[in-house]
């Protein structure tokens, strides 16, 4: 398949775009479940997501509602958006390609705080706030986290990866397209190139003081790297080790909090739906109503 990765907010919806307009199948829906309603204006072109964004692997294939199985010959050509720890997660037989779209960290920050604003208000605004989550991964972790996984599994499975960051993207779409497409071997270049819209970024570079200094440099490095497309320098992954020998402890605790949260939610959101079903209504929105919504279900496994 050709996966689609990177960080929530990365441009991965914008990669999804162009492999729609570029003429290749994709695996997913412009807005899945109710994100029309909830949460289209994080996103006003589509998020072009599936239950696969969360790996292809033994709990999403087969199907876990319908039972239908993918093979890997069958979507050998496919577009899929797949998240890091997702990609992680799958199969090596599923990935054939890599787009691996990479955001620099503040405007990640920025970003993703946006898009969890406009769905707790869509929460708020349905009589469901005890559905919010109590806490959130913090954006700059979350993003080291992220791209610090992908760029190890990068190195540990070797399949055939195109990194590139969503400000190179935007700043000169017209090359990059044309590269990437070649990389593929297939795919229309003009109407790729004319799905690429600069005018939905929102974020552009804010400031942050969530990490120290010291550790902002080395996020700082890390992107300008990527962005650059030139490699990592031994010693910088000397520094991102060291780095992530700092940030990891801090990353789990927050995770262990996470999870226990998620189960929570996901429990009343079971018990909303049984009260809606014994009263006779119909039953409210299972999963993927919200952004995060199925990895609560997904803890609580």
């Amino acid at each position: 398949m050709i996966i689609v990765t990177g960080t929530k907010r990365s441009g991965t919806s914008m990669w999804m775009q162009i492999l729609i307009a570029a003429g290749f199948p994709i695996i997913g829906e412009a807005f899945p479940m109710r994100w029309e309603q909830t949460i289209k204006a994080a996103n006003p072109d589509g998020f072009y997501e599936s239950h696969l964004r969360r790996g292809i692997y033994y709990r999403t294939n087969p199907h876990p509602k319908t039972g239908a199985y993918l093979f890997p010959e069958q979507v050998q050509h496919h577009g899929v958006k797949v998240f890091v720890p997702g990609l992680i997660r799958s199969d090596r037989a599923y990935i054939g390609k890599v787009i691996a779209s990479v955001r620099e960290w503040r405007e990640y920050e920025s970003s993703i705080a946006r898009l969890y604003a406009i769905e707790d208000e869509s929460r708020r605004g349905e009589g469901k706030g005890d559905l919010i989550p109590e806490e959130r991964m913090p954006g700059a972790l979350e993003w080291w986290a992220d791209n610090f996984m992908l760029v190890r599994d990068i190195a540990v499975r070797r399949y055939p990866v195109h990194v590139q960051s969503y400000e190179g993207l935007l700043g000169d779409h017209e090359r990059v397209i044309h590269d990437v497409l070649k990389w593929i071997g297939k795919g229309e270049t003009e109407p790729a190139i004319a799905a690429v819209k600069p005018h939905n970024q929102t974020q552009r570079r804010p400031t942050s003081d969530t990490v120290e200094p010291a550790i902002a440099e080395v996020f700082d490095a890390f992107y300008a790297a990527l962005h650059a497309g030139k490699g990592l320098e031994a010693s910088l992954l000397t520094k991102l080790n060291e780095t992530n020998e700092i940030l990891a402890p801090r990353i789990h605790a927050v995770q262990m909090r996470l999870r226990e949260q998620g189960r929570k939610r996901a429990q009343l959101r079971a018990k909303l739906r049984r009260e809606q079903i014994e009263a006779g209504k119909p039953a409210p929105e299972s999963v993927e109503a919200t952004s995060h919504d199925d990895e609560d279900e997904a803890e609580a496994v």
